[in-house]
């Protein structure tokens, strides 16, 4: 096969040295994105396979996994599936295709209709090994029809590749097809499913042709005649593919971007797909087609380094001049001061209601409880849109009235994450908080992400109530609890954080430099003394306060606070250090990326997401929706409602997580 891609072997190539400078670029203050795209599309797939076994080697780190945690957005996707195989991309593309309660079956189609045997039946044994799951059953549980038969058909992977041609099978074929169709009087779409999943590409054009001769119309006007929807669509994407796979991928990269806004997901999957196989020969395609060449379109459409890494991978204009931007460590120094300048309005998304009235709100939830069957969305409509002090009188107006507990009353009633959720509603912030801190700490295994959360993030007051809500609801101090589930350095955090003896008040500038100093000089120190050190300080100082602290380490050591903790700290310590670090900067950022953390990916951890949905939404929810958007590129309101649809069957739970997230942005 003749190479027609834009990507290949880089000369000179050593997964080391790439491994070292995509260390590099990851650390400290952001990340030096341009370094990273310039190399990982200057290497080819297989080259980008020995850098991630170069990078776990030599610094014991998920290359992947850092990539996340360092981009966003679209230039995360397209750059994360970059990094792996084309059959576990593929695989991961069909995944998300069929996953929730949406089918992207124009996902589906392209993929399926485009891919050879070898590809295909790889990408089936990588979906099994990713997911665990057959792609069969997945893709029939989530369509129907002749659709899903012609799916089921192209998944097998066993298209005839003989290259041989019989020209009496060519006839009857294409006799076939026209008996099937335009001769008689309804469609026999299993004749199009056999003939057109099965024969050979070559064989299959020479049909057309022959088909052209007796039908006096192209075959793919028959099929526009014939059948309809995704059954009609996916059997011209295989005739089109079967004519010109190319000319079929750049038809698809001008419809991801024309008109209004972009369907980056295809045009990410595209490039990448094909940019080591025929990029060459859908940019001639492209401009053939539309007189306007693919680089150029993709330049007006995209931006940032997205549109840099988009073009890399389109192999065009290569002398693009980098933009010079200021040195990192100047960089960190302003936005800390922007960081210690911004009042910031907190905004919640649930207010108190007005007209209150807690013994109608208590006889409607005993109302909605009683008898057959339970009306979820009373409770839901009264609970998700009372503050959590009207609550409470609803819950003192349920015992008084009725003689109930309405807590047991909404456990008996509800079920999986609404009750979790409903129930979170109903506790006052203190148990809430207590119970968010055992549920981390019992079992086997500790949620460690959990305790750094919930420690670092509330006040003085409510770590107190919290610690009393402990005591009271599980008869022992939440400290003693800690102590006997952390251990080392993290434990001594957690316990210096769970004292709710931070200070409060504004930053002392002449005390602020001299513990910036102590910070810098324990750099220095064994790793030991340079914790107790960074602890002494992180875990004690008010907020505004670190916010200068912050910015004098940078003048000190011309380093971000944040890069000395990612590259001299492992761990738990150096999440609880980080989690301080980016709440004392931003806390809605903090708690907008702990969001998306919690959705993205493979199954959603609700927990997590109950957890600050519940605590933030009389608190910062709003501002929390603002940064979730302006770093994700997408609401949180849609985001949940996409992510949260698989094993959500009824829809309860997620409609009181988009009632307390308050609207769509």
């Amino acid at each position: 096969m003749v190479f027609r891609g834009t990507i290949s072997d880089a000369p000179d190539f050593d997964p080391s040295v790439d491994a070292e400078t995509l260390y590099n670029a990851m650390k400290g203050i952001g990340s030096d994105k341009e370094t990273i795209l310039d190399l990982i599309t200057s290497r080819s797939n297989a080259q980008r396979q020995e850098v991630i076994s170069a990078y776990k080697c030599s610094f014991g780190q998920d290359l992947i996994e850092d990539l996340k945690y360092e981009l966003t957005g679209k230039f995360e996707r397209l750059i994360v599936s970059l990094m792996r195989t084309p059959p576990y991309h593929d695989a991961k593309e069909i995944h998300d295709a069929v996953k929730g309660a949406g089918t992207n079956e124009r996902c589906l189609i392209e993929v399926l209709a485009s891919r050879n045997n070898k590809q295909i039946q790889d990408m089936v044994a990588a979906y099994k090994d990713a997911y665990g799951r057959d792609i069969e059953e997945d893709v029939i549980a989530d369509t129907s029809g002749h659709f899903k038969k012609m799916l089921v058909v192209l998944l097998q992977g066993t298209r005839d590749e003989s290259g041989v041609v019989d020209a009496d099978l060519v006839e009857q074929d294409a006799q076939d097809l026209y008996a099937a169709g335009e001769e008689k009087w309804g469609t026999d779409e299993a004749t199009f499913i056999m003939i057109l999943g099965n024969r050979s590409v070559t064989h299959l054009r020479m049909v057309f042709d022959e088909y052209e001769k007796i039908a006096e119309m192209s075959i793919e006007d028959s099929i526009k005649n014939e059948l309809s929807g995704d059954f009609e669509r996916l059997m011209l994407a295989v005739v089109q593919c079967i004519r010109s796979v190319p000319m079929f991928f750049a038809k698809r990269l001008y419809k991801s971007m024309k008109g209004l806004g972009t369907a980056d997901n295809t045009l990410i999957r595209i490039m990448i797909s094909r940019s080591e196989i025929d990029m060459l020969d859908i940019r001639e395609c492209f401009r053939l087609r539309y007189e306007k060449s693919l680089y150029n379109m993709i330049k007006d459409d995209t931006s940032g380094d997205y549109k840099r890494t988009l073009l890399n991978l389109c192999g065009g204009d290569d002398d693009l001049a980098g933009e010079f931007f200021p040195e990192a460590a100047q960089i960190a120094y302003k936005m800390w001061e922007l960081s210690a300048m911004t009042k910031v309005q907190l905004r919640p998304t649930v207010r108190p209601a007005p007209d209150f009235d807690p013994a109608a709100d208590a006889q409607a939830l005993r109302k909605a409880m009683k008898g057959f069957g339970t009306d979820e969305d009373a409770i839901i409509d009264i609970v998700a849109q009372r503050s959590n002090a009207q609550r409470q009188e609803i819950r003192q107006a349920f015992k008084s009235l009725l003689g109930r507990d309405l807590m047991k009353d909404l456990k008996s009633e509800l079920s999986k994450n609404l009750e979790r959720l409903i129930i979170g509603l109903m506790l006052t912030p203190a148990e809430f908080d207590a119970k968010m801190m055992k549920k981390a700490m019992e079992g086997a295994g500790t949620d460690e992400h959990a305790l750094i959360e919930i420690l670092v993030t509330r006040k003085n007051e409510e770590i107190q109530a919290m610690n009393a809500a402990y005591r009271e609801g599980y008869k022992k101090s939440l400290e003693d609890a800690i102590h006997s589930d952390t251990s080392g350095h993290f434990c001594r955090i957690l316990v210096s954080l769970v004292q709710g003896a931070r200070e409060e008040g504004p930053a002392d500038v002449e005390r602020a430099c001299a513990d910036a100093q102590e910070l810098a000089d324990a750099c220095n120190a064994e790793s030991d003394d340079m914790e107790m050190k960074f602890m002494s300080i992180l875990c004690t100082r008010s907020f505004p306060h670190l916010r200068r602290v912050f910015q004098e380490f940078v003048k000190c050591t011309n380093k971000d606070i944040e890069q000395i903790i990612k590259k001299e700290m492992s761990g738990d310590v150096k999440n609880a250090f980080y989690a301080i670090v980016r709440s004392v900067k931003n806390q809605p950022s903090y708690f907008a990326d702990r969001l998306y953390k919690a959705m993205k990916g493979l199954g959603t951890d609700d927990r997590a997401l109950i957890r600050i949905m519940v605590s933030r939404s009389e608190v910062d929810l709003f501002n929390i929706r603002k940064e979730f958007k302006e770093t994700h590129d997408v609401s949180l309101h849609e985001f949940i409602q996409v992510e949260t649809m698989i094993g959500d069957t009824s829809g309860d739970y997620r409609k009181t997580l988009l009632i307390l997230c308050g609207g769509e942005d």
